[in-house]
């Protein structure tokens, strides 16, 4: 499941590179309303794996991935990011544990391997660690890398989840949403390889705010102040 977003630069290696992989039954593909050349890429790009999925205009990447989970049809969902930042070659790490029905859920650590990793924005790193305890504080999980972006789910479980925050308040959204489930939940050590907002980095201290408010608001105590507060209206 690739969200995309103004990724000309790396989508079309990307899609080689997932398409190699011997896990992969099908790409889908959702472009969120790309304004430079991702669309007319993928739109000569001729593989029989890859579906595309056009937004009408940009939603955010929650948004991309509420369309996309919907059309997946094979038995695990992966969320893969467009800009090469997550290796494709380490999916069969990821499926390591749902292939021999130890979890239902996986999530790919950057903090949990000796893997390589570039070295970049150590703000950023101590944001995603302050996330992630905050996180583990609301939902009683212990995560190392609640912000990452692999995470892979059997697809019944993705697909029974409504999927509200359009923009990057997805990651603690399902987080929250996966630990209500009571299913299992495993992390595995990943490499990374970030990239500088020169090189095409959209997260921003904004998105780290709104994760702030969404770890709060999908959390057992922001669900018991919804019902309150509609209790009383």
């Amino acid at each position: 499941m690739v969200p995309c977003y103004n990724e000309e630069a790396t989508v079309i290696e990307l899609l080689d590179r997932v398409s190699a992989s011997p896990w992969v039954q099908e790409i889908v593909v959702v472009d969120d309303g790309s304004t430079d050349r991702s669309r007319e890429l993928l739109a000569g790009y001729e593989n029989p794996l890859v579906r595309v999925h056009l937004q009408p205009h940009n939603m955010g990447k929650g948004a991309a991935l509420r369309a996309g989970f919907s059309l997946v049809a094979g038995e695990y969902a992966v969320v893969q990011d467009a800009d090469l930042e997550y290796d494709p070659e380490e999916y069969g790490v990821l499926l390591g544990p749902l292939e021999s029905n130890q979890a239902d859920v996986v999530y790919g650590s950057r903090f949990q391997s000796g893997a390589p990793h570039r070295v970049l924005y150590f703000w950023h790193t101590i944001g995603n660690r302050l996330l992630t305890l905050l996180s583990n504080m609301l939902t009683d999980l212990n995560l190392t890398d609640m912000e990452t972006c692999y995470k892979v789910f059997r697809r019944e479980i993705i697909q029974s989840i409504t999927i509200e925050e359009d923009r990057f308040g997805f990651e603690p959204e399902v987080t929250a949403k996966v630990a209500a489930m009571r299913v299992r939940i495993y992390e595995v050590g990943i490499s990374y390889s970030g990239r500088t907002y020169a090189e095409g980095k959209k997260i921003g201290w904004r998105d780290g705010m709104r994760a702030v408010t969404c770890i709060v608001k999908y959390s057992p105590l922001g669900a018991r102040f919804n019902q309150a507060r509609r209790s009383g209206s």
